[in-house]
């Protein structure tokens, strides 16, 4: 592992970098021990702060934990899927409010993973599955539900549909696709929306899920998304003519 103090980056990010490269590429395998902090300072040819704050990058990201004691120090971290969700949402957000993708590139994306999912969803998914998306539907017709419940309600509906998929790394893929595109989606389209024409296209992807019916899924799907754009493209012409 090696640093170029020459370059103008920071160091401690260097280094960072310099051991996540070794992760992944298995110089350093899960669960083994890192060199001490001392140790990595004097490979490196840097301080102990600049160390630590390379161990800190490391640990915010889950590659490596930290152990106290005789026997404690820093390792790298065996990664589950779970683990990894947040930083995929984390990720996705910031592209999406910085204006990074455009809102048609954001729903082409999304919807696109999503009915990846559908076939697979419609062989697999579990009882208990669909009945989070039976209870998200009856949450989404409450009066009185606040948009920012719809939303999480919304969220909370496609998520047990990609979840029903039973594949992890499609469900990684689309954390960020439906946690942090869809509130995006929302919060664009909210004052556009009717939450009866939203209702009434979740009831079909559930009613079809249950029938093991993938086309139909996989249609629906197509449906949302078109009334999705459509309704982003009302919202800009609205702001256009009143601007």
């Amino acid at each position: 592992m090696k640093i170029d103090p020459a370059n103008p980056a920071d160091l401690s990010a260097q280094i960072a970098q310099a051991i996540r490269n070794a992760i992944v590429s298995g110089e350093l395998i899960v669960d083994e021990r890192l060199p001490s902090e001392s140790e990595l300072a004097d490979q490196f040819q840097v301080s102990r702060p600049t160390v630590r704050e390379a161990l800190k990058r490391l640990a915010a990201q889950s590659l490596i934990r930290t152990q106290r004691g005789a026997t404690g120090g820093a390792f790298v971290n065996r990664i589950s899927f779970e683990d990894a969700y947040s930083q995929q949402i984390t990720t996705s957000t910031l592209l999406l409010s910085m204006n990074a993708v455009s809102f048609d590139t954001a729903c082409e994306a999304r919807y696109a993973l999503e009915r990846a999912c559908a076939a697979l969803s419609a062989q697999r998914r579990t009882a208990d599955q669909l009945a989070t998306m039976r209870a998200e539907i009856f949450r989404q017709a409450q009066p009185g539900l606040t948009d920012e419940a719809f939303c999480a309600s919304d969220v909370a509906f496609h998520r047990a549909l990609v979840d029903g998929a039973d594949n992890p790394v499609l469900s990684y893929q689309l954390a960020g696709a439906v946690e942090a595109m869809q509130p995006l989606m929302n919060m664009i389209t909210f004052t556009a929306r009717s939450r009866e024409e939203i209702i009434a296209l979740h009831t079909k992807i559930a009613d079809a899920l249950e029938a093991s019916d993938a086309p139909s899924v996989d249609a629906t799907l197509i449906e949302l998304e078109t009334y999705t754009r459509q309704l982003a493209r009302d919202v800009a012409e609205r702001k256009r003519k009143t601007a």
